[in-house]
C-alpha cells in the first residue's frame, strides 16, 4: 500500500509548497537560459501527478518586477497546461472572497469562476521581485490573476496598518485558515510589528478546530537591527510558516520554542547566486493537513542545475608552496585546477541515473590569498573548462580577509577588525556594516547628530547610485533641523545642548520621520547631481569583499581580482541590481546654498544654535499564558501519486465566518505543542501521520 493511499482521503489537504522561483532569471543566458522554466515546469507537474488540491507560492515567482514578453508567455504557457481541466476541486472557500481577493475586478478564487475550468487553484503572495509598483499598486502576479489563472493574495494597501484576513478553506471535516502578507520592506514592517500595527484576523467560531497557515516572504536571518522580521513577531495561534526570500532549502520544519509553531523554508528552485545556500539540494513540499495534524513531503527538485562551491585558503598549504616559493603562482593555478576538477568528478557521478539534471554544473572555487600571494590570470584558467560547466567566466573568485594592525592605537581603542571582517559581514549590506560597526563601538564611538539608520542610507546611496553629496546633503540637513531645534528650545549651557541633541536623535529613531528626513536629503543629493548634469558611473569593479553573499537572489560577477573598488552594494533579496561606480571625493552641497555657505553653517558654533524634549516610545510586553495542544508533522522524501474523487463545489459559497481581531501581545492565547518526525525512512507508511505527544511549555 503506497503512503499517498494512506493519507489521502476526504478530509485531507494536500497542498504544494514552493517559493522563489525566479522565472527569467538569466532568460539570455545561451546556457542557464531554460534552467527556471524547466524547473517551473516540474513543479507544476508534481502538482497534477499527485492531485493536489492547490498550490502554494511563497513570493518571487517572476525574477523581474516587469517580466519579459517570453516570461510571461512561458508562465502562462505552462500554468494553462497544468492547472486548467475537469477534475473537480475539493474544498469549499468560507470567507469573504471581496476582502481575501481585494486587488482585481474579479474578487473570487477563479475556480468558482464560471467562465474558467480550473483543476488545480494556484494561491501566491508576491515577493520583492514581483511587487506592486506605480499608481495602481499593479504587479505582474495580477496579470496572470486578470486571466484566471492565479489567486493573488496578502496584498496590503495601507502603509500605517496592516489586518490580515485569511482565507478560511474546508475539505470535509478539515479546517484550514490560510494567511499570507506580501513582501514589504523589512524596516518599515519591523516597525510596524513593534508598534503593534499588525492584526491578524480569526475566525471567532470553532477557533481551535482550525489549522492556521502563514505565508510570508521578509528577511528570516538578520541583517541588521531592524532589516529582517523575528519569528517572535509572529502570533502564536499559527501552526505552520511558509517562509519565502530566503533561498537556502531548509524545508524540514524547525519549531521555534517560544511561540511553538514551525516553520519551513522551502529555498528557490533556481540558484541566483553562487553563495553557499544555494549549493544546497532544491526541493518543494507536499503538504496534507487532516483536521489539527500535518504532514511534510519533501521532493527533490531533478531539473535544477548542480551547483558545487568550495572555499581554498592558500595559507593552510604551508606543506606545498609559500609566497616566496620558486613560481608560487603556477602551483596555485594547479591546486585551484585539481580542485575543480574534484568538484566535475562529484557532479558527474551525482547525475547518473537522472537524466533531467543539466549536463553542466556550476562551480565556484573562492580562493582566500592572504599572506603575501598573488593572483593568476582567471580567463586564462576558465578557457580550460569552458566547455564542462555553465558559468566558466567566474569559476574562480580571489578574497583577501583584511589584515590587522596591531600596533596602531586609535584615539578611540576600536577594533576594527573584529568589526570589518569577512566573516562578520557574510551576506550583509553596506548600511548594514554602518549599523553594525556603531553596535560594535557603542561604548566609545557615538554619531551626535545622524542615526545609524540615516548614515547607512547615505552611504549605500554613495555605493550603489554613486550620489557623491548624499553623505554631506544627509549631514547638512541634520545640522540645520538641529540647529533650529535648539533655537527653539532655547538652549544655552554647553552639557544642556549635548543632552538635548541625543534626545533628538534618539525620538526619531525607527519612525516615519526619520524617513522622511533621510528621504529629503537624498532628494537634495539627487538635485544637485542633476544640476551639475552628472551621470552616475557604472564601472565594474571588484573588491577584497567582493564574493561576498551581499545578495542570494542576483549572480555575483566574476571581476579583475587586482583592481579595487566599491563592488555591489546589495541586500538580500533586493530588486535589480544596484549602480556600481568608482568612488569619488564628496563635495558640499547643500540645496539653495553656495559651498561657502555651507562651510560657514558648519563653521558656526554650536552653542548658538539647537535643541528639544523629545519623547521616546516606550515598549512593553505583555506576560502570555500558555496551555497546550497538539499537532503533528512527519516528514518523507518519497514522491507518491493519488486519485482522489469528489463532486465539484457550486459555484458560489454561501457559508461565511465571522473574524475576530487578535493581538498576541495583550491577550493569553492557548498554544500547540508540535511533535514533528525529521525521519527520511521510507519504510514507515503505516503511520505517517504520526501520534501525538504531550509535550508543554516550558
Amino acid at each position: 500500500m503506497s503512503s499517498g493511499n494512506i493519507l489521502d482521503d476526504d478530509d485531507t489537504f494536500k497542498i504544494l509548497i514552493a517559493t522563489d522561483v525566479h522565472l527569467g532569471y538569466l532568460e539570455k543566458d545561451a546556457i542557464r537560459g531554460n534552467d527556471s522554466y524547466n524547473t517551473l515546469d516540474e513543479i507544476l507537474k508534481y502538482a497534477k501527478t499527485n492531485q493536489v488540491d492547490f498550490i502554494l507560492l511563497g513570493g518571487d515567482l517572476f525574477h523581474e518586477n516587469k517580466p519579459s514578453r517570453r516570461c510571461l508567455h512561458n508562465c502562462i504557457t505552462k500554468l494553462r497546461k497544468y492547472c486548467m481541466g475537469d477534475t473537480p476541486v475539493h474544498f469549499n472557500i468560507l470567507s469573504d472572497q471581496t476582502v481575501n481577493f481585494n486587488t482585481t475586478q474579479f474578487p473570487w478564487v477563479n475556480y468558482q469562476d464560471e467562465n474558467l475550468n480550473i483543476s488545480i487553484p494556484v494561491f501566491s503572495i508576491h515577493g520583492n521581485h514581483d511587487d506592486p509598483t506605480g499608481a495602481e499598486g499593479l504587479c505582474a502576479l495580477d496579470l496572470l490573476v486578470a486571466s484566471g489563472l492565479v489567486n493573488h493574495f496578502g496584498h496590503s494597501q495601507s502603509m500605517e496598518r496592516i489586518q490580515i484576513s485569511p482565507i478560511l478553506m474546508q475539505k470535509g471535516n478539515s479546517k484550514l485558515a490560510l494567511y499570507g502578507l506580501g513582501s514589504i520592506p523589512d524596516e518599515r514592517l519591523y516597525r510596524m510589528f513593534v508598534n503593534n500595527q499588525v492584526t491578524m484576523l480569526r475566525p471567532k467560531e470553532d477557533q481551535e478546530e482550525w489549522f492556521n497557515l502563514f505565508t510570508i516572504h521578509q528577511n528570516r536571518s538578520k541583517h541588521g537591527p531592524t532589516n529582517y522580521i523575528p519569528e517572535q513577531f509572529l502570533d502564536d495561534f499559527l501552526d505552520l510558516v511558509v517562509w519565502g526570500h530566503e533561498h537556502e532549502c531548509l524545508i524540514a520544519p524547525t519549531r521555534n520554542e517560544q511561540q511553538l509553531f514551525y516553520v519551513t523554508q522551502p529555498g528557490s528552485s533556481v540558484a541566483t547566486s553562487l553563495s553557499p545556500g544555494e549549493a544546497t539540494k532544491k526541493h518543494i513540499g507536499l503538504l496534507r493537513v487532516k483536521g489539527r495534524k500535518m504532514n511534510l513531503q519533501k521532493i527533490p527538485l531533478k531539473t535544477v542545475r548542480q551547483f558545487f562551491i568550495q572555499d581554498v585558503v592558500l595559507a593552510s598549504y604551508k606543506d606545498r608552496f609559500t609566497p616566496d616559493t620558486p613560481q608560487v603562482t603556477k602551483k596555485v593555478e594547479e591546486l585551484c585546477y585539481a580542485k575543480v576538477e574534484d568538484m566535475l568528478d562529484e557532479a558527474e557521478r551525482e547525475r547518473l541515473g537522472c537524466p533531467l539534471t543539466p549536463e553542466k554544473p556550476l562551480i565556484r572555487l573562492r580562493v582566500d590569498y592572504s599572506g603575501g600571494f598573488e593572483t593568476f590570470n582567471t580567463s586564462r584558467f576558465s578557457q580550460k573548462f569552458v566547455d564542462r560547466v555553465a558559468n566558466p567566466k567566474d569559476i574562480i573568485h580571489f578574497l583577501r580577509r583584511r589584515e590587522q594592525k596591531e600596533d596602531i592605537k586609535d584615539e578611540f581603542n576600536v577594533d576594527y577588525g573584529r568589526v570589518l571582517k569577512t566573516t562578520a559581514v557574510e551576506g550583509l549590506r553596506v548600511e548594514d556594516l554602518v549599523k553594525k560597526y556603531f553596535e560594535e563601538t557603542e561604548k566609545t564611538v557615538q554619531l551626535s547628530l545622524l542615526t545609524e539608520q540615516g548614515m547607512g542610507k547615505a552611504i549605500q546611496e554613495f555605493v550603489d547610485k554613486d550620489e557623491r553629496d548624499a553623505i554631506q546633503e544627509l549631514i547638512n540637513y541634520q545640522l540645520e533641523k538641529t540647529q533650529r531645534h535648539l533655537q527653539v528650545r532655547g538652549v544655552t549651557t554647553e552639557h544642556d545642548i549635548d543632552e538635548e541633541i541625543k534626545r533628538f536623535r534618539d525620538s526619531k529613531k525607527n519612525t516615519t520621520e526619520e524617513e522622511n528626513e533621510i528621504q529629503e536629503a537624498m532628494n537634495r543629493a539627487k538635485a544637485h547631481r542633476l544640476e551639475r548634469g552628472d551621470e552616475p558611473s557604472r564601472a565594474d569593479l571588484s573588491s577584497e569583499f567582493a564574493d561576498v553573499a551581499m545578495d542570494s537572489n542576483e549572480e555575483s560577477e566574476a571581476l579583475p581580482p587586482l583592481t579595487r573598488g566599491r563592488g555591489r552594494g546589495r541586500g538580500r533579496g533586493g530588486r535589480g541590481q544596484g549602480g556600481r561606480g568608482r568612488g569619488r571625493e564628496s563635495k558640499p552641497a547643500g540645496q539653495g546654498h553656495s559651498q561657502k555657505s555651507s562651510a560657514s553653517t558648519q563653521s558656526r558654533s554650536i552653542m548658538q544654535a539647537f535643541q528639544a524634549p523629545s519623547q521616546r516610545s516606550s515598549r512593553t510586553k505583555a506576560t502570555v499564558s500558555y496551555t497546550t495542544d497538539e499537532v503533528t508533522i512527519d516528514d518523507s522524501d518519497d514522491d507518491i501519486s493519488s486519485v482522489m474523487t469528489a463532486a465539484r463545489p457550486p459555484a458560489k459559497s454561501s457559508l461565511s465566518s465571522s473574524l475576530t481581531k487578535y493581538s498576541s501581545q495583550s491577550q493569553s492565547k492557548s498554544f500547540r505543542g508540535v511533535t514533528f518526525d525529521d525521519s527520511d525512512d521510507d519504510d514507515d507508511e503505516d503511520n505517517l501521520f504520526k501520534a501525538p505527544s504531550h509535550s508543554s511549555r516550558k
